[in-house]
């Protein structure tokens, strides 16, 4: 590669003899054309202190000189918490003085009379700085994807506890009160006396009992769709949507795209899940007259779902930022369930202009 489309290399040097900076600089350019270098010489504390405030690839820094060292460099660098490579340059050093300058935090040493090889000590000292910084931004990134893996998985609970919470209720409120009535008409069916009496209360409970039997097929669609396992994710989405949407009075449409896998994949009862809840949103809040569901299925078992309305909208960011509350429940459950699935969801809405949820699993 051309030198012009290399980035130079600069290089702030601590030395105070002007004539070895441009004798380094020189045998830089000798021993590597392909490569811009801009030297920029320093000689004491402050002028050292003055200069990291710019950036620097590399410092080099001469071992005898009266008024500075390797090792207050150094702990200026440390104090101020700067990574930035110390090589040492010198006209002579001994074995003992280059071990502990090395084990002061300096990266390399170089003799002056051999300066054909700082090119390559440099190149190195640069890398092992770059291969630190990406190890250091590995570690912020993993520390991070942790705490978010500990905040979904408080969140995940959180969820299940909520969907435990609403299937106990709809048992409670809806087949528990049903059951209960039969009871009571067959126990007074029992006891009368008058044969049309109890044969009155016997229809009663017979329609009861039909309206218990209604209960558990909605609760056990909303649960799992039996369309899901026999047809496949499209019918079992019509179907989901057109539940949900004809008694609201609400106009749909549901699209697919791609060929649709059989059986279904794990992902199928989550996109599954995703239109309910979008459509019960929609339904709820949006005050839409038409509401659109697009599947989409990928290479490799991905399912691309995308539910479109044009409701009232929201503002996203009063909606979502903050905890899970009443008012963000059902959106938040979305989050976390297509998350969970290894996916990402995307909300794209603001007040009067609808709202589109588009998700990958």
């Amino acid at each position: 590669m051309s030198s012009a489309f290399l980035p130079a290399v600069r290089l702030l040097c601590v030395e105070d003899n002007p004539d070895d900076v441009e004798l380094m600089g020189i045998a830089l350019q000798r021993a590597d054309a392909t490569r811009r270098y801009e030297l920029h010489r320093v000689d004491d504390a402050t002028s050292f202190g003055q200069g990291l405030q710019e950036d620097y690839d590399a410092i080099l820094c001469d071992f005898n000189m009266p008024r500075f060292s390797p090792y207050a460099a150094l702990q200026i660098l440390m104090a101020r918490q700067l990574a930035v490579p110390l090589i040492v340059v010198t006209r002579a050093i001994g074995e003992e003085a280059a071990v502990h300058v090395l084990r002061c935090g300096a990266k390399d040493y170089v003799t002056k009379d051999k300066l054909g090889t700082l090119p390559q000590i440099i190149e190195r000292v640069m890398a092992e700085r770059r291969r630190a910084a990406d190890q250091e931004r590995m570690a912020r990134e993993l520390e991070a994807a942790y705490r978010r893996l500990k905040k979904l998985s408080a969140r995940l609970v959180a969820a299940q506890e909520r969907e435990r919470s609403l299937i106990s209720r709809e048992l409670h409120d809806q087949l528990g009160q049903t059951l209960t009535g039969m009871v009571i008409h067959l126990h007074a069916a029992q006891r009368s006396p008058d044969p049309q009496a109890a044969r009155q209360h016997t229809g009663t409970a017979m329609e009861m009992a039909q309206a218990a039997v209604e209960q558990v097929k909605t609760l056990s669609f909303l649960l799992r769709p039996a369309q899901l396992d026999l047809l496949g994710l499209v019918p079992a989405v019509q179907a989901a949507v057109q539940r949900i949407a004809e008694p609201a009075g609400l106009a749909f449409e549901v699209t697919a795209r791609g060929a649709e896998p059989r059986p279904p994949g794990e992902n199928a009862s989550v996109a599954m899940r995703l239109v309910q809840e979008a459509l019960v949103n929609t339904v709820r809040h949006a005050r839409a007259a038409l509401v659109r569901v697009r599947l989409r299925f990928l290479p490799d078992g991905r399912i691309g779902l995308l539910v479109l309305d044009d409701g009232a909208g929201f503002d996203k960011h009063s909606v979502l930022d903050g905890q899970p509350s009443e008012r963000n429940v059902g959106l938040y459950g979305m989050i976390e369930r297509t998350e969970v699935a290894g996916g990402r969801l995307h909300i794209r809405t603001r007040p009067g202009a609808g709202v589109a949820v588009r998700a990958v699993l």
